[in-house]
């Protein structure tokens, strides 16, 4: 920063920790074979898909076709973005989340599909009311995009609510897309489910699958689709006009991610952002800032802060998170960022070690102080 800050940058959700070790030497061993060079495929290597497969076997109790069921991505990212692309035709309406991941609407605006904002409120646990949207915009819709855990609520859904989503996608015909980035990030022994654990829901819903944030492999952009098979041909037959697959050594170091956590032979990286979390809400929480404790993610999303001094404007999500970069070098995201209903909270990533955590706590309680 041109003052001289140093900066503590808890706004974009990215791991500052290196995969395992022996994810590591997976990858560096297979750049070094002579086979690796040409185009991989945009389907995805056969080795990494049942890999895939068995990983949704052994964590959810899920059965899925390697061959029809799965597809390989450059992180789910890649997938989120150019899914309307081959699903859609322009003026088809999809619903989403509102706040949501900043992708999904960018995915929209390149395929021309006109959103329909679905208010995640907090009175409502974060969860959408289906009942509340309209006859008239079911039947124009293609599809509808949930993420739970979500990003940037932190919120959680569990099999009865995924039921009800399932429901009223068969009443529809509407696909579900569910981004499940963060299944392996939760605490206090809470672990996400899948919405394909619920009876015959591959009818009718995808889900997004990511390395990224599960084992520290957010730059080898690796992940999958898994579900309903129309959905992934569409997509697959989309990428392959696009582009050739996820580098094989890329594939072959997911492989051992997965299989690693099957053997549990590394800890999960749950039990690290749980103690990071709870060590910045309390340290928060002596500054005079109450924070909701989250049950899954890297993220906290936070009501604005007690401000104990005012400026002459009022305090906004964008304002407040301008000033505090400005005042004290922390930095995280308005929750206007991802939404018209994320007005009033700002999002915090746990991306920092604990003393720095704890250290911008400090910083944001002078700055809540006006000191």
């Amino acid at each position: 920063m041109r003052l001289g800050m140093n900066v503590i940058d808890l706004s974009i959700g990215s791991p500052d920790l290196p995969p395992s070790l022996p994810i590591r030497q997976a990858l560096s061993e297979a750049v070094l074979r002579d086979d690796v060079y040409g185009y991989p495929g945009s389907k995805g290597s056969v080795r990494f898909l049942r890999q895939a497969a068995d990983w949704l076997a052994y964590r959810f109790g899920i059965e899925v076709d390697p061959e029809h069921e799965l597809l390989s991505l450059m992180g789910s990212q890649d997938g989120l973005g150019h899914l309307a692309l081959s699903l859609c035709n322009p003026g088809d309406i999809a619903l989403v989340p509102d706040p949501g991941y900043p992708v999904y609407m960018a995915g929209l605006a390149v395929a021309g599909v006109e959103p329909y904002h679905m208010p995640l409120l907090a009175e409502n646990q974060f969860l959408p009311d289906f009942d509340a949207i309209p006859e008239e915009v079911w039947q124009r819709a293609k599809f509808m995009l949930l993420n739970y855990p979500s990003n940037p609520v932190s919120a959680v859904a569990d099999i009865p609510f995924f039921e009800q989503a399932v429901a009223y996608a068969k009443r529809h015909g509407v696909l579900i897309v569910h981004d499940l980035a963060y299944s392996e990030m939760a605490f206090d022994g809470y672990r996400p489910p899948s919405i394909l654990q619920v009876s015959k829901a591959s009818e009718v819903a995808v889900e997004f699958h990511s390395l990224s944030k599960s084992f520290n492999m957010a730059g080898c952009r690796i992940g999958f689709l898994a579900g309903n098979r129309k959905a992934i041909a569409a997509l697959r037959e989309l990428k392959a006009n696009i582009d050739y697959g996820v580098f094989l050594p890329v594939q072959e170091a997911g492989i051992v991610a997965l299989q690693q956590d099957m053997l549990g032979d590394q800890p999960s990286v749950g039990a690290l952002y749980e103690t990071r979390r709870d060590r910045f809400i309390e340290a928060l929480r002596e500054q005079g800032w109450e924070i909701a404790s989250p049950k899954a993610t890297m993220f906290i999303w936070a009501k604005l802060p007690p401000m104990q001094w005012q400026l002459s404007e009022s305090w906004t999500s964008r304002r407040i998170s301008r000033e505090m970069l400005e005042r004290t070098g922390v930095a995280v995201i308005p929750g206007d960022a991802f939404g018209e209903q994320g007005e009033g909270y700002v999002r915090i990533a746990l991306v920092e070690k604990e003393e720095r955590l704890i250290e911008a706590a400090e910083r944001i309680g002078r700055f809540i102080r006006g000191e």
